[in-house]
């Protein structure tokens, strides 16, 4: 893929989202919409992250797959934390971890972390290539994530680019 075609691409994927999450189509947010994208496209391409080789993910159902599977585990967590916070004793065992991700790309460490930062209960403290640094609201949320489900799908949505 060109420098171009990946400008024009960034641009059209931004001004779609805008569009979406917009709801609202006037001429003035549409071209509020339109100069914003333009805007980030451009800032984007002369920081030179258009010409990056390998992003680490590639245009695949894999992606979408994994974005359904963390809302259903987003959903599962989120009612796990409303139990905790509900329970007249609130047992709740704050904690912290280290957990080494086995992912090899920038954009696959990213995707992980912030996927446990999107998990509700837990949060990415620090992140690096070796170590994440990972805060729970009890112990039992993180007591396997070597080896986890989510470091397994994120390193399979790497594979699969």
């Amino acid at each position: 893929m060109t420098h171009t075609s990946r400008f024009l691409v960034l641009f059209a994927l931004l001004f779609g989202f805008w569009v979406v999450l917009s709801g609202i189509y006037t001429p003035f947010l549409l071209l509020s919409g339109f100069f914003s994208a333009l805007g980030v496209a451009a800032l984007s391409a002369r920081m030179g992250l258009l010409d990056a080789e390998d992003t680490g993910i590639r245009w695949s159902l894999a992606p979408l797959t994994y974005a359904v599977w963390l809302l259903f585990e987003i959903i599962k967590s989120g009612w796990q934390v409303s139990k905790i916070i509900l329970h007249p004793a609130l047992p709740i065992s704050p904690s912290l971890t280290r957990f080494h991700p086995s992912q090899s790309s920038t954009v696959g460490l990213v995707i992980h972390a912030n996927s446990i930062t999107l998990t509700p209960g837990t949060f990415t403290v620090e992140a690096s290539s070796e170590v994440f640094l990972i805060h729970a609201l009890s112990s039992a949320g993180i007591e396997d994530e070597e080896g986890s489900e989510m470091d397994r799908r994120v390193r399979q949505l790497e594979v699969a680019s």
